[in-house]
């Protein structure tokens, strides 16, 4: 089989796609914000991205077009030895807990994609228990729409109950949400944390009275998987959670770009004048506004140039081995150009000094970190932008380790929880000698503070 012609190949598929409903509506919309940043939508990079934005979309909001009891209907089991009414004491039967259910929602705040680790409970009634896989496709149901923590747990413990009749179900998610600080913020304070973190419960039946032994019984059972149910919020409300609501400084939104948010939500089947989601264009507009394209890299290369004397000359170092040094676990946060979708991690750099000391400190390094950040970027690209800048005011040999947690790699078809991507950029001697990048990478912290 003779090779492929990677190009020919990519416009094949692209070519084969169907748009369904309402797509060629959202990748308009998705337009209209790129032209906003300044973007060139003709650019290789993000031409083909209002298609895969709205195909994610419609992706991660297909819980709208799906019914609960196409599922539940015809997954409901007899069991001889379930006494009608009797639940928790009848015969063989009890508690069932389904756990650590991997499910994402999109923020009903903000549009940005959160993570959700879902277990659910229920006590089988009438003879009946329902397969144990239909509670994680009704979960999915319900996470597959804009969503707050509580109001995913309530419709999905509303769902269950109502469809299979038991004498109760207990629902409890560990709900994590990107935290996304703005442009400025991230220069002023680096240790802003990566994630929020919720946990939202709901109850019916049975599970109706928190206090009821029931309860123990389920949280006991979560505990063997470490989740204290102490440090639930106590019904938090649809968007407290969100860090958009307490981001007071972002970008400006424009009425053409929250109208195409709007288009978006239109197009998804829900209704941009619902109490929950009046204020959501303009703040994913104001959050998305980071990345706008500026001048900022004038003011860099210039800020680097000044500096350009403290620069150490390759090939005028003492001892290789000994002398690299490294700033590690810079933090970052970035937008995906393919998907517009969030990723963050960390950046570690590699670099040689004769006396073991930055020669411009830290925070310069940092701030060329989050400034190569707040772009529309790929992994890679970040990763070599970083190290060329770093190596006029480090030196010539350099090398960048960046490792990133990426939101399209769970808010999307693939749907891969816990990955994490790992890119590296060499320079100078660090090309060319393995010893030392492995003596570098040795380095790196054991735990992945890319991670959660």
């Amino acid at each position: 089989m003779g090779a492929l012609d990677e190009g020919h190949y990519h416009e094949e598929i692209i070519e084969n796609e169907v748009n369904v409903e309402g797509q060629p509506e959202i990748e308009d919309a998705v337009r209209v914000l790129l032209q906003g940043l300044g973007e060139d939508i003709n650019r290789e990079g993000i031409k083909k991205t209002p298609f895969r934005v709205a195909k994610a979309l419609r992706e991660g909001t297909r819980g709208y077009k799906q019914k609960v009891n196409d599922i539940v209907h015809g997954a409901l089991f007899p069991e001889a030895g379930l006494e009608g009414g009797s639940g928790q004491a009848g015969g063989v039967g009890g508690l069932v807990i389904v756990r650590d259910l991997d499910l994402f929602s999109y923020c009903a705040s903000c549009l940005l994609p959160f993570q959700v680790k879902c277990h659910v409970g229920y006590v089988p009634s009438g003879k009946r228990v329902v397969g144990l896989s239909k509670l994680s496709r009704v979960a999915d149901i319900f996470a597959k729409r804009l969503q707050s923590p509580q109001r995913l747990a309530d419709e999905v413990c509303t769902a269950l109950q109502h469809g299979i009749k038991p004498t109760g179900v207990a629902v409890v998610l560990q709900c994590m949400h990107i935290h996304f600080p703005n442009f400025e913020s991230a220069f002023l304070d680096s240790t802003s944390q990566g994630w929020v973190k919720i946990i939202a419960t709901s109850g019916s039946g049975v599970f109706e009275d928190r206090n009821a032994d029931v309860w123990t019984d389920f949280l006991s059972l979560l505990k063997f998987r470490g989740i204290n149910i102490d440090n639930a919020h106590p019904r938090p409300s649809d968007q407290s959670w969100c860090p958009s609501q307490s981001c007071r400084r972002l970008g400006q939104a424009t009425s053409a770009m929250t109208n195409a948010v709007s288009s978006i939500l239109k197009s998804l089947g829900e209704d941009p004048l619902r109490e929950e989601l009046v204020g959501t264009p303009s703040r994913f507009v104001k959050w998305f506004m980071n990345f706008r394209y500026s001048n900022l890299e004038m003011k860099l290369n210039g800020f680097v140039r000044s500096r350009i004397d403290t620069r150490i000359p390759s090939g005028q170092l003492g001892n290789f081995k000994d002398g690299i040094c490294s700033e590690l676990n810079l933090s970052f946060w970035s937008q995906c150009e393919h998907h517009l979708l969030p990723f963050q991690g960390v950046v570690h750099i590699g670099y040689h000094s004769l006396d073991g000391a930055n020669p411009v400190g830290r925070p310069l390094v940092q701030s060329v970190v989050h400034f190569y950040g707040f772009k529309l970027q790929v992994q890679e690209r970040l990763t070599r932008q970083i190290a060329e800048s770093v190596s006029s005011f480090l030196g010539e040999d350099i090398m960048v380790v960046v490792e990133a947690n990426h939101t399209c790699m769970i808010s999307r078809g693939i749907e891969k929880f816990g990955s994490n991507t790992a890119t590296f950029a060499v320079l100078g001697r660090f090309a060319t000698d393995p010893a030392a990048r492995a003596r570098f990478l040795q380095s790196l912290p054991d735990s992945c503070s890319a991670g959660q």
